[in-house]
């Protein structure tokens, strides 16, 4: 504001062009971090998707999940349930959709929940430097509750309890604290290595 008054009181176009920039840029910083309310529905032992993106990979009954630049990058608990481990690892920054991405900065938490260990891992990408963690261990966090945040592209990892069932397919859409990721079996037994689509 006070660059596109000093540009139309000086009648410079130079000012006038670093204000439209600023602009511009102050714009586009609120829209990348907005951070739209969610409503949490359906049953409580549905495990659902930790971000906002793209199932760019499913191995190890592992949902792989791709934060583009135009993603929500607010990450929400996929279940309710404790922290019990957390662990920061230093690495790169290759692009996060990349399966040798194991390299990258990543920081790994596990809740337990009452149907057993959820494993979340968020995975900083190219151009991202920061991964924040709102929690810490021992603390109990809410199906769908705000739980961290990666800045720019980058990945979100999930990896269902033993006795569940990954529903989503490579390609896929999701979105944070909307769309399930994983149910649990109703046959009573373990087919936690098979999923759709896998």
């Amino acid at each position: 504001m006070t660059l596109a008054v000093a540009a139309y009181l000086l009648n410079s176009s130079l000012l006038a062009k670093e204000s439209a920039l600023v602009f511009i840029l102050d714009i586009f910083f609120i829209w990348f971090f907005r951070d739209p309310e969610r409503t949490v529905e359906g049953p409580k032992d549905v495990i659902l998707s930790p971000a906002d993106g793209k199932i760019v990979d499913i191995r190890n009954n592992t949902a792989c999940i791709f934060m583009n630049i135009y993603n929500v990058h607010v990450n929400r608990a996929p279940v309710s349930g404790k922290i019990v481990k957390m662990k920061h690892k230093d690495g790169g920054y290759l692009p996060a959709f990349f399966k040798d991405s194991h390299r990258n900065e990543r920081n790994l938490i596990c809740i337990e929940s009452d149907y057993g260990l959820v494993r979340m891992v968020q995975i900083a990408g190219t151009v991202t430097r920061r991964i924040d963690t709102y929690f810490n261990v021992g603390d109990s966090v809410v199906r769908g509750e705000r739980i961290g945040m990666i800045r720019f592209g980058s990945r979100v990892d999930i990896t269902p309890p033993n006795g569940y069932t990954l529903i989503v397919n490579k390609g896929d859409r999701v979105k944070a604290a909307v769309s399930a990721i994983a149910i649990r079996n109703t046959t009573g037994q373990n087919d936690s290595g098979h999923h759709a689509g896998g």
